[in-house]
Formats: C-alpha cells, structure tokens, sequence
C-alpha cells in the first residue's frame, strides 16, 4: 500500500529530472555559443527562464509536502536536499546565459585561444552529468569522482588567470576570464550537488575544502 506523501514524492523527482535534462542542454548550446561562435543567447535565456520557473514549483510543492505530510528521515533529507538541487539547476542555467552574453558582448573573438577553454568546459559538463546521474541513482560514489573533477577545474582557473594577466591581448584576455569563472561557479554548483546526495543518503553533511565558496556566494 502506498504512503500519502508518495505521489507527491515522484512528482518532485519527474521535476527534478526534467531540469537537470534542461540545465545540460543549457550549459551546452553556452558553451557552443562561445566555442562555435554561435549565437543562442535567445535560446539559452528561453531554457533558462523554464529552469527558473520550474525551481520555484519546486520550492512551492516543497513547502507544501512539509506543512501536509511532516516527513520524517530519508523522506525529509530527500525532500530538502531537493530544494538545493533545484537551486543548483537554476545556477547553471543562469551562468549558461551570461556565457552566451560575453560572445554578444566582445563580438569576433575568432582569434582568442582556446585549448585551456575546450579543456575544463569538457570537465564541466562532466561535472553535471555525473551529479545527475548521481542524484538521480543516489550513487553517493559519483562524489569522488566530481570533488577529483573540481578541484582540476579549480587549479586550471587559477593557473589561467595568472597567465592572462601576462597578456597584451585584453579583449581575449578578458572575454576568457569571464567564461573562465562562470564555468568554475557551474563546477562548484556541480559539487555542491554531489554533496546534497551524500546527505540523503548518510544524513551526514560534508564539510568543505578551503576553496569552497557557499554556493549562492562569490558569482561575478
């Protein structure tokens, strides 16, 4: 026999789902827009806006499962870990779009580099991939390998930006940079994901590296 808050339970995960297929192909047709110089900023903002209009069902259909059903263990961990991802979704389709916007910005960029750019923006996409599927199997071993992914993505933005600051190139430099941050949110996003898994499964939360910012904090 079913419980009540059941049906309540597989709505929350079709929703859920159905961001993290949105948030991939977001992040995708970003990355294009800058590496095949393609413009699908019109694109990208229309997946975006769903994204965000579905994270607030998301909150909306949280908060009733609480105030209606009082879930108690691994109901209420998933249910509230929920409210994270869904945020982590809405991030990525955010971030996705000020992508779009640098190429709208700073024009032909056809010159610029962009062997490091095509390196981590491969990583990243990873990044989301594996903590979807880690959401979605509640594989909390996914983690290992998104916190190993992460902290490559980390030292590669760093070591990038010393780079740029030894060139004469500021339009590329800068157009870069930009790129460069908004996918080192994305990843830590993608960690922090990972994470919300760990503690529906555990109960326990992990503490974070010395790197980590808080996952609403430090976006240019």
């Amino acid at each position: 026999m079913g419980r009540l808050i059941d049906p309540s339970l597989e709505k929350l995960s079709a929703m859920l789902s159905e961001m993290g297929e949105m948030a991939t192909q977001c992040v995708a047709l970003a990355i294009e827009s800058y590496l095949g110089e393609r413009g699908t900023s019109a694109r990208v903002h229309e997946i975006s806006g769903r994204i965000m209009g579905r994270y607030y069902e998301v909150a909306d259909l949280t908060f009733e499962m609480m105030l209606r059903y009082q879930p108690l263990a691994d109901d209420y961990r998933m249910v509230r870990s929920s409210i994270e991802i869904s945020y982590a979704y809405s991030r990525f389709g955010r971030y996705a779009y000020d992508i779009t916007l640098v190429r709208d910005h700073f024009g032909d960029i056809s010159g610029c580099k962009t062997a490091a750019l095509c390196d981590i923006s491969e990583r990243v996409q990873g990044m989301i991939r594996d903590a979807i599927r880690s959401f979605s199997e509640l594989d909390i071993r996914k983690a290992v390998e998104i916190r190993k992914a992460e902290d490559t993505v980390d030292r590669t933005y760093h070591e990038r930006l010393s780079e740029l600051l030894a060139t004469d190139d500021t339009k590329c430099a800068l157009a870069e940079a930009l790129l460069l941050r908004y996918l080192e949110r994305i990843a830590d996003h993608a960690l922090f994901m990972s994470d919300a898994v760990n503690y529906i499964v555990t109960g326990r939360h992990r503490r974070p590296s010395r790197s980590q910012a808080p996952p609403g904090g430090g976006a240019p």
